[in-house]
């Protein structure tokens, strides 16, 4: 990557991985290489307000939002093939984003939308595509694909808010007789654990379909898999890369949103304890699990080794994996030999390389 490169950082959004997202943006901004990065920092509030060079340590704070009401928003221009100030106050000089780091997560961010925006747009930016991204971000969908593709998956039930009330007691009862107690509830379209509930007994299966329904109209109900959390990082575009495995130790009851983002409440062990064999056949499924949604760029896939039975199964796959300090991924990069910055900088060249193969002409 020889010339400079104009990078626009998209971050904040209106989901409810408001917070996650600016502490990824945060993180990602202090270390890329400013020899190699112009970095444009493009906040979203939560609602909604896109604002030009926003400050990720300020874009939370409502006080100092209000105080830069003046700043320009971001707007796709179709004709200008690229993102530029709003309202025509782009001066003919100015110069347009080469690539966008879209550090979105959650619903209006990591589901597809902003890179229906930057397609649009003709904007390169990395990471996954319009369908891969709705998919990663659907959790009932991505398993539905997975059990298509022939990827071992835990038992689940995906419901709406509508089936629920026409029937609540008839889908407590379905799930108790396929999943049974203990088991998770979990919004379909959310991530972070965030409205995810544990629930022991039939009344707080109750409290846990009320709270996943807070954020979601679908919800998906997982049995519970007793046993080790595992994860790794894909790097790539066609022919991906797959990072060393890294297990997750919670001190909480499971690895909750509290655990992922607090310092000192989960133990991040990497290389995980695996043997060659899990190694290889995780690796194996890592793979299938990109290629079934149709991943670009990067993704995080997440497992469970069950115990005593040493049973690999796919949790799920993360189009936009968490930058934060205490993220997984870049720490799984790092220990594979690849740090931070040039992690970075790898991820907006597989961003500029599939900005060019996805608009060659592939007929025969």
């Amino acid at each position: 990557m020889s010339a400079r490169i104009r990078l626009g950082v998209l971050f904040g959004g209106r989901s409810d991985e408001h917070a996650v997202s600016v502490a990824s943006a945060r993180s990602m901004m202090e270390a890329v290489d400013s020899a190699k990065f112009d970095i444009v920092p493009i906040g979203i509030t939560r609602e909604g307000r896109w604002l030009l060079g926003a400050n990720p340590f300020l874009l939370a704070d409502s006080q100092v939002r209000d105080g830069m009401a003046e700043t320009e928003a971001v707007l796709a221009d179709v004709s200008s093939r690229g993102l530029v100030p709003a309202a025509g106050r782009r001066a003919a000089t100015d110069r347009l984003i080469d690539v966008v780091f879209p550090l979105l997560h959650g619903p209006f961010g990591e589901d597809g939308t902003v890179q229906g925006v930057l397609e649009l747009a003709g904007v390169p930016y990395v990471g996954a595509g319009v369908l891969a991204s709705a998919v990663g971000m659907d959790k009932g969908v991505m398993k539905a694909l997975f059990e298509h593709a022939g990827l071992p998956v835990a038992r689940y039930v995906v419901f709406t808010a509508r089936d629920f009330s026409e029937d609540g007691a008839g889908v407590v009862k379905r799930l108790r007789s396929e999943l049974g107690l203990p088991l998770f509830v979990k919004p379909c379209r959310l991530g972070s654990s965030v409205g995810i509930s544990k629930a022991r007994s039939e009344d707080e299966l109750w409290g846990s379909i009320a709270e996943a329904f807070r954020y979601d109209r679908r919800v998906i109900a997982e049995e519970m898999i007793r046993g080790r959390e595992v994860e790794c990082g894909l790097l790539g575009n066609d022919r991906p890369a797959v990072s060393v495995f890294g297990e997750i130790v919670s001190t909480r009851e499971f690895y909750d949103y509290e655990a992922k983002y607090t310092q000192g409440l989960a133990e991040l062990i990497i290389p995980a304890r695996l043997t060659s064999g899990q190694v290889d056949s995780m690796t194996d499924i890592a793979l299938r699990a990109f290629r079934a949604i149709d991943a670009e760029g990067m993704a995080r896939v997440d497992f469970f080794v069950e115990e005593p039975s040493g049973r690999v199964i796919v949790n799920e796959i993360n189009t936009i994996p968490g930058f934060a300090p205490t993220s997984m991924f870049p720490k799984l990069w790092e220990a594979s030999g690849l740090p931070y910055g040039l992690l970075v900088e790898r991820l907006v060249e597989l961003a500029l390389e599939r900005h060019v193969t996805n608009r060659k002409d592939w007929r025969p």
